[in-house]
């Protein structure tokens, strides 16, 4: 089994190093898609021995897609940048690249490092995420945001942790559901989905208690506490989104969609 690891980027120059050595002795080829970063991303990745293609942003399926055409070889890993392997996922891989695979794909668990604590509760873990894949059985599908990989065939989970350093503040994981909020709006507009008073208020309430209560956020401290309320407002400001965007011109609404 060759692999060929892929990493879309934007102005990750501060978490990308962690990501590339990670994968080094895994991947036998690394590609680069980055959308026109103003930071240092793309030099960070030349010095890691990564074939780099600066491309305009389209969306994240879209982008993942080019970057596994790009590839070499027929097996796909496909990470983040703020994402890196695990010594026990690491060694998961080498012993399934020196055997022979009995799946099109495989799934690992994500454990997430949130404000300075691991999170194992709050629905966070183990979360598992289809990563490796052959490229002609698998492809990305989403228009904005949430993109899922359609695998034909088998997918097998390896019982080992993917490594997520996601949001490092508070205003880091705003910035954040701002961005994401947009996204998700236009996608249920897309979908013919609409925003109501009981919609509105009932999804954040709901995913409050069911990421603080129900998937035990409060076993994880202040930072499940912290995520069961971004949980909550997410839902409450894609909704509010979505109820924005219904009440603007049909031409207004194009042009949102063709800035994204």
């Amino acid at each position: 089994m060759r692999i060929s690891a892929t990493i879309i980027t934007l102005n990750e120059e501060m978490r990308l190093a962690r990501c590339l050595e990670s994968i080094q002795g895994i991947a036998d080829e690394i590609i680069v898609v980055d959308s026109e970063s103003v930071d240092n991303t793309r030099e960070i990745a030349e010095s890691h021995g990564a074939r780099v293609f600066c491309r305009q942003w389209t969306n994240y399926s879209d982008q993942k897609n080019f970057a596994s055409r790009q590839a070499s070889h027929d097996w796909i890993l496909s990470l983040d940048a703020d994402e890196c392997l695990s010594s026990s996922l690491r060694e998961a891989l080498v012993a399934l690249k020196k055997g022979n695979s009995l799946a099109e794909a495989y799934a690992f668990r994500r454990l997430a490092f949130y404000l300075g604590r691991w999170i194992y509760h709050s629905g966070w873990y183990p979360d598992y995420k289809t990563r490796l894949y052959l490229k002609e059985k698998a492809h990305w599908e989403g228009q904005f945001v949430h993109e899922t990989l359609v695998v034909d065939g088998r997918i097998s989970r390896i019982e080992a942790d993917l490594l997520h350093y996601t949001c490092e503040s508070v205003s880091a994981h705003a910035r954040s559901v701002e961005r994401y909020t947009t996204l998700a709006a236009q996608d249920l507009w897309t979908l013919g989905r609409r925003s109501t008073f009981p919609i509105l208020l009932g999804s954040a309430l709901g995913a409050f208690m069911k990421g603080y209560l129900l998937e035990r956020g409060f076993l994880d401290g202040m930072q499940g506490c912290l995520i069961a309320t971004f949980a909550g407002y997410y839902n409450f400001l894609k909704y509010a989104k979505l109820w924005e965007l219904e009440r603007k011109k049909p031409e207004d609404r194009r042009k949102l969609a063709n800035r994204k």
